[in-house]
Order: C-alpha cells, then structure tokens, then sequence
C-alpha cells in the first residue's frame, strides 16, 4: 500500500511496539508486600475453621404459613412420613423417594402423592393406609387422603442421597 493511499483499517500494534496513550500498568502484588497475620491460638483457628453454613442451614424460613413447605404442620407431616419403613429396605418412605408431594391446604387437609417400588409390592394393599393414617395423626391435621400414582415411576433416582449411603449405593 503506498502512503498516498488512506487506510480503511487501523492496526493494532505490534507486541514489540510502545503505545503512546496507554495507562500505565498497575503495579504486581508481590508476596512481601502482604501483610502478616496476628498470632492465632488454636481456639481461633477451630472457632474459624468451623463450617460457615452451619447458622444458615439450621435456620428456619419466617412467617410461613403452617401449610406451606417449611411451615410447621407440613414439616410435621413429613416428620410423621419419616417414621414409616419399607419392610424390605431400612429406609424411610421418604428418603427413598415414595413420596412424590405433600400438600396442606387452608382448612389443614393434607393430600399426599405417593408411588411404591413396584405395582406388585408385597405392601401395596397396606402402605397407602399406613400412610394416610400417620399423616393424619399429625395434630392439626383436619383429614388425610393418599393418592397412589404410578407416574412418574419409582426409580433409584428419586432416593436421597441419605437413603443410597444407607444402602450402599454412594
């Protein structure tokens, strides 16, 4: 291209090249440049080692109504559901992912959605009433119904990971 051609295009320049308007590059952090920490007993270093979710897991949701996930008479509920085992496997009904819902409306009447394993089940006559009467054992509870599905399917995916530890599975 001869100089009295104009360019459409402007370059960029060469690594080697020194640009005129460039900022200045900010200084490196260097190791000597940081600062030493205070001397710490073991009793600080365990209070910081401790796990920092700990308070926020432990804490509960506020002002949720009793009904909804988190409220006081659906976490009942599913405490109640957590006591009943599958004869054949020693995991809770819950945790091994048979229980596909639990519902609370406002006049504390609870539905719960369930599966089994299998349809041929040696409990399937009696697990739905087990269930039904458990949950509506739980005081406050107006009425309990259980709707057995088979839709989606029961698979070990639906397990806790709880429930595969306990099984050997993890």
């Amino acid at each position: 291209m001869s100089e009295d051609q104009e360019k459409d295009f402007i370059a960029a320049p060469a690594p080697n090249e020194q640009v005129v308007d460039a900022p200045a590059k900010p200084p490196r952090a260097r190791v000597s440049d940081a600062v030493e920490p205070a001397a710490e007993t073991a009793g600080e270093k365990l209070e910081r080692k401790r796990d920092y979710l700990d308070g926020f897991l432990k804490q509960k949701p506020q002002d949720v109504p009793a009904g909804e996930p988190g409220g006081e008479l659906h976490d009942a509920v599913i405490a109640a559901l957590k006591e009943i085992y599958d004869p054949e496997i020693p995991v809770n009904i819950y945790d091994l992912g048979l229980i596909y819902g639990v519902d609370v409306d406002d006049e504390a009447d609870v539905t719960v959605t369930m599966t089994l394993t299998t349809p041929h089940c040696p409990v399937a006559e009696t697990m739905p009433g087990e269930v039904e009467l458990r949950a509506a054992s739980v005081p406050g509870v107006r009425d309990a119904e259980v709707n057995l599905v088979w839709d989606p399917p029961w698979g070990p995916d639906k397990m806790t990971d709880e429930a595969r530890l306990e099984l050997g599975m993890l």
